[in-house]
């Protein structure tokens, strides 16, 4: 498949970064670092002038002692957030040369989590994340390209590499890297061994709610401990939780949540790995949608106390727009999935299948889809 030569947001970002800062976060190896050098290139401006890493200690001096590049136009401050006194530097940035610089600062963790108790920064920035290559990002056409998505993800150094063996190499040192050297600049944490092995025993449970009592159990901790390790590993994106969608029409399950993995690949169950993908790209979408266009969306699933599930569940300003199963085979209609539209006629209802190419829309007004036809739709 062909390289990409621009990113799914970078328009809007161009046009916020006229009005505000940008912060613009994300999984580490997204590519938000080539995002914020290629942008440089495109305003005809050097990167060793106008891109500091606060992993470079020559730069993290510049940062420390507040030294940053003369001169009006794009100012990239990147991992920037590692710094505890980050949030006060960047307001003094941006109060003091907001006439003249555009400023993105990148960052490979949840940049709104990492205040570290500074001063607000309200109303001085937009805030983007930046997610894997998905199915319409990289314009995918056929079953062939969904393939190769679900085998090497959608992390651009394994993906382009198109190679089993580079991909397993890749999440081995991914979940390292991270969890020895992201995970300790940010958090106080003692057990990283234990983090880790939580870290590995997580893709074996995608697609089912998330025990925690379970993983206590496992790992010989407290309840709290465990919750606030999963916690982190959101924080660092290396995975994300979804919560049950419940309404006064449904006798709905409000408490377990499932969760997924951004890099899908380290997840060896066929269909928990189709689901995860899938979970990855309406995520997408909705981040998209809130970070451009404001608007208040929401992916969680449904499981009901009968133990009917549906694998997915879109919300818009509370309300469910959306209801999608995902199928690795095409088969009838998932009873669960004809029991909310019943429930909610004027909400969409798609079951998508991994092997079908159909495309109709049933006597309950449910629509049978293939999985790229759905993800094509997406962003």
């Amino acid at each position: 498949m062909r390289m990409i030569q621009d990113r799914y947001n970078l328009s809007e970002i161009n046009d916020d970064l006229q009005k505000k800062m940008v912060f613009l976060s994300g999984p580490r190896q997204v590519g938000k670092t080539t995002f914020g050098l290629d942008l440089l290139e495109q305003n005809g401006l050097k990167k060793n002038q106008r891109y500091l890493n606060w992993d470079i200690a020559r730069d993290r001096e510049f940062i420390i002692k507040e030294q940053f590049p003369a001169g009006s136009g794009l100012l990239v401050l990147d991992e920037i957030h590692k710094y505890t006194r980050w949030r006060q530097v960047v307001k003094g940035l941006f109060d003091g040369r907001k006439e003249e610089l555009q400023i993105l600062i990148t960052g490979s963790a949840r940049l709104d989590h990492y205040r570290h108790g500074g001063d607000s920064l309200q109303g001085r920035y937009h805030f983007h994340r930046m997610h894997p290559l998905s199915f319409a990002e990289l314009k995918a056409e056929s079953n062939s390209d969904l393939n190769d998505l679900l085998n090497y993800s959608g992390f651009p150094e394994p993906f382009f590499s198109g190679s089993n063996k580079e991909t397993k190499r890749w999440s081995r040192e991914y979940r390292s890297r991270l969890i020895r050297e992201d995970l300790q600049d940010l958090e106080r944490v003692k057990d990283l061994a234990l983090i880790e092995t939580l870290a590995l025993r997580l893709p074996d449970l995608v697609g089912s709610p998330l025990s925690i009592n379970s993983l206590r159990g496992d790992l010989q901790v407290s309840h709290k401990t465990v919750d606030r390790w999963i916690g982190i590993l959101e924080n660092l994106y290396l995975i994300f939780r979804i919560y049950p969608f419940g309404a006064p029409k449904i006798r709905a399950v409000k408490k377990e949540a499932k969760h997924y993995h951004f890099n899908w690949s380290d997840i060896k169950n066929p269909g928990a790995r189709l689901e995860n993908l899938v979970a990855c790209h309406l995520l997408k979408y909705c981040h998209y949608l809130e970070d451009t266009q404001g608007r208040e969306m929401e992916l969680r699933f449904f499981r009901d106390i009968d133990l009917r599930e549906v694998d997915f569940v879109l919300m818009e300003d509370t309300k469910p727009i959306h209801f999608i199963e995902v199928k690795t085979t095409e088969r009838k209609t998932n009873k669960a999935l004809r029991y909310l539209k019943l429930r909610f006629p004027d909400t969409k209802a798609t079951q998508i299948a991994l092997d079908s190419n159909d495309d109709y829309i049933d006597k309950d007004g449910i629509r049978h889809q293939s999985i790229t036809g759905l993800l094509s739709s997406l962003i």
